[in-house]
């Protein structure tokens, strides 16, 4: 049960690309507990499983906004930019990725987008209504 990974760990992890929300490659090989390579080999070997919007190409503007913006170094010392993927490419990569720890990160990253999304409805009936909600 150590390896089961937290709500918090995986929300601060999730950032928005092209308006969406995504986790980068070595995000994600840090939350699998594999090494980012093993993350797009499995793109790689993988192509009909990855159809378009599943894995977004980052380019080196979004990436310097997201450093910025986090006022560190976002992305390990690598030259190749890093993937990011969407929820549909999480959920795709999890079929392929094996194991008790991808299993409860796979849940964990399920069970993370599902709050996000009811998150986002609940403050979108409070700005449709918000004097129902006044206390």
């Amino acid at each position: 049960m150590g390896n089961i990974v937290r709500f918090e760990e995986i929300n601060n992890k999730i950032v928005k690309i092209k308006g969406q929300d995504v986790i980068l490659d070595f995000e994600v090989a840090a939350l699998y507990g594999v090494q980012t390579k093993e993350i797009n080999q499995a793109v790689k070997n993988n192509p009909r499983k990855f159809p378009e919007g599943y894995v977004l190409e980052t380019d080196r503007e979004e990436l310097t906004n997201l450093q910025s913006k986090f006022l560190t170094t976002i992305s390990p010392k690598s030259r190749v930019l890093p993937k990011a993927f969407t929820e549909k490419g999480l959920y795709m990569l999890a079929t392929i990725l094996k194991g008790d720890r991808a299993i409860d990160t796979t849940i964990a990253i399920i069970e993370t987008f599902a709050k996000l999304r009811e998150l986002s409805r609940t403050i979108g009936e409070m700005t449709k209504s918000p004097d129902e909600y006044k206390q």
